[in-house]
Parts: structure tokens; sequence; C-alpha cells
């Protein structure tokens, strides 16, 4: 007898297993310590951000926009992080998410967010915002010695 292959599964509906499998929320985690090992350091991270608004010639059916979230549950957080790295998003902070991806992508991410949020019991959000590139290159940076002007080449200089 030949194996039968499982069906792929969906995001959606991996994490509904995942909150069905006895997770409740007497038994959450709550913890907001995050392993920051795998975050790029802030200037990569800028790079990146600086990267998509130097595409010479971007895609029309493209679209950039964040992903912010305050997830309550451990499982649900790394799950939900590593699925929109899967997807083409870059982090940009913990819980923000950076993303230049086509329509479909954006409308994929948005039902997939939307069922996860759905599927139990929560306190939690998450926020997805469109953005456009003249509002990104407005970008102000507050917190570290990074002077994103002068990366960016945007400081309007007068000589007399």
């Amino acid at each position: 007898m030949g194996k039968s292959k499982k069906k792929e599964l969906t995001f959606p509906q991996k994490m509904n297993k995942l909150m069905h499998a006895g997770v409740d929320n007497n038994q959450m985690i709550y913890n907001r310590q995050h392993d920051l090992s795998s975050i790029e350091s802030l200037d990569e991270r800028i790079k990146r951000v600086i990267g998509l608004l130097n595409v010479p010639k971007k895609k029309s059916l493209n679209m950039l926009f964040f992903v912010m979230y305050d997830i309550e549950s451990n499982k649900v957080r790394n799950q939900v992080a590593k699925y929109l790295l899967r997807k083409g998003c870059f982090r940009v902070q913990r819980s923000i998410f950076l993303a230049d991806l086509n329509n479909q992508d954006y409308e994929q991410i948005r039902l997939d967010l939307s069922e996860v949020q759905a599927c139990y019991d929560n306190h939690d959000s998450i926020m997805i915002v469109p953005i456009s590139t003249d509002f990104l290159r407005s970008m102000k940076i507050i917190g570290k010695s990074i002077d994103i002007d002068i990366i960016m080449n945007s400081k309007n200089t007068l000589f007399f």
C-alpha cells in the first residue's frame, strides 16, 4: 500500500490545533522576555528599511506595510513571528515587522492573522498598517545614537 500524503495545513489551521492542544488561558505564559539573538542589529535593520526605499523600480503591485502586534502567549507570539518571517516580512523591532509584498500576499497575511486572532480567547491585538514610501522616508528614530537623516541622505543643507 502506498502512503497517502498528508494535506499541508494552513498557518491558521496549525495555530488552531496548537490552541486546542490543551493550551487555555489559565495555562498561557505571559512572559515579555525575548531572545534577541535572532534579531539583527539596529544598523542592519535600518539598512534593510533604506534598501526598500532605494529600490530603483518598485513593483507596481507591491505595497509597503507594517505588522505590529501585542500577543500575550509566548507560543502564539513566536509562531506569528516565524510566520511573518516566512512570508517575507522582516523584523524592525521585537513586535514590529515591515514588508514590501504584493497585494495577494498582503491579503493572505491579513486573513491568516485574522483567523489566528479569532481561534482562541485572548486580549491580543494585531495591526496591519499600509504605508507610503514618502511616510517611511520621514521616519525618525528616537532613543538610539543613529542619525537616520544622514544615513538616508535626506538632510537639507543650505550654504550661504
